[in-house]
């Protein structure tokens, strides 16, 4: 069987890295910049910061705040109209998840022509999106070197998942001394997020031992390292092992991709505008004790590279371990115990399986499964 492995051209990482990535910007001759960010960030400065930057290297910039935490068509034709109007040759974007998936429908639509609804599913653009850089400022969701775009459907209210090669950042920047901010809630849900990402890209259909590999090292180190970036998080040593352990687990899912976790996250942030990170760590038990019937010893290795000692302990009694395990640091971050807290109604759960048997993360879920499974899994997290 062979494989191809996507990640951006060019990565770079570590503490205070951002100047390295500004020299590297500068060597690609961009004129003017759209940065594209999130109200929390533009108001914080940041986004200026980088305005500021950029300008000291002769690079011009505007900035588009508008992405939602969910980002919307909406917000990807307000920033593409932006882009027009100024005549930006590149995109950058500043934040988490949302601003760069709004960035990267910005950049795909605006060498492709068209709506972004036109590139729902796999592959579905022409031509190289717009140049994009990302700087991240989150350490979940690898959307800064990643093929995948989640952009809302609000008409219909579904998560569109858009995965093309075409959205791969042309260069990513991952500097920790921007993630001190993140207060302990985010921390918690995109740490969760990532481990999601490592788990659900190890029991993959697609796994190969490349992506393996990334994996288990981002499930350790978030093992290790996420309760402490959650408690303190100025502790520079967590943040920097947690902004490697993101982008470990982007690597593997980026190739491996997803499972139902994925699928059925995406229908409960487009059904009730939730946080992505928090749906996927309620979801991770319950979708890896039905995926167990098929992935148990690659679950036991999961609970292995979460610290847990499996010696003894056969495939069925490893993957138990790794779902409690999966539980307990869920409980130590303070992550919400279910959906009925997070306002899901059970009535909605026929439409939100149906809505997550379409989503394209789902097509490589180790375990098929039925609209009557997928609501059973659904129900068992309220």
């Amino acid at each position: 069987m062979s494989s191809t492995f996507f990640i951006p051209a060019v990565n770079i990482m570590g503490i205070d890295c951002l100047d390295e990535a500004m020299t590297a910007i500068v060597g690609y001759g961009f004129a003017k910049a759209l940065i594209v960010t999130d109200t929390g960030l533009a108001k914080a400065g940041v986004a200026q910061r980088i305005a500021e930057q950029l300008a000291m290297r002769d690079i011009d910039s505007v900035v588009f705040d508008g992405a939602k935490p969910n980002p919307s068509i909406a917000n990807v034709e307000q920033g593409l109209a932006m882009l027009k109007r100024e005549h930006c040759d590149c995109v950058i974007s500043l934040g988490g998840g949302s601003p760069h998936d709004c960035a990267k429908g910005i950049a795909l639509c605006a060498t492709n022509g068209g709506h972004i609804g036109d590139y729902e599913g796999v592959d579905r653009s022409a031509k190289p999106q717009l140049p994009l850089i990302a700087i991240n400022t989150t350490a979940g969701t690898a959307s800064e070197m990643t093929r995948f775009c989640i952009i809302t459907d609000e008409a219909r209210h579904v998560k569109m998942a858009i995965v093309d090669r075409n959205v791969t950042p042309l260069l990513s920047v991952n500097d920790p001394a921007l993630m001190v901010g993140m207060p302990r809630s985010l921390t918690a849900a995109t740490g969760m997020d990532a481990l999601t990402h490592a788990i659900e890209a190890y029991v993959s259909t697609a796994a190969t031992p490349i992506t393996d590999a990334c994996a288990l090292k981002a499930i350790e180190l978030i093992s290790r390292n996420l309760r402490q970036a959650v408690i303190d998080g100025q502790d520079l040593t967590a943040r920097e092992n947690m902004a490697y352990a993101q982008f470990l687990a982007g690597m593997a899912f980026n190739n491996a991709s997803l499972g139902f976790v994925h699928a059925m996250a995406h229908q409960l942030g487009g059904f009730y505008d939730l946080p992505h990170g928090v749906c996927n760590a309620v979801l991770l038990p319950h979708v890896q004790r039905f995926n167990a019937a098929v992935s148990a010893a690659r679950l036991r290795d999961v609970a292995q590279a979460m610290g847990v000692a499996v010696e003894g302990l056969n495939a069925a009694q490893g993957a138990d371990a790794a779902i409690q395990a999966i539980v307990q640091l869920s409980d130590d971050i303070e992550i919400p115990p279910g959906l009925e807290v997070l306002g899901a109604r059970v009535a909605d759960v026929p439409t939100l399986a149906a809505n997550a048997l379409k989503d394209a993360c789902g097509l490589t879920n180790p375990r098929r499964a039925s609209q009557a499974e997928i609501e059973a899994i659904f129900k068992a997290a309220f």
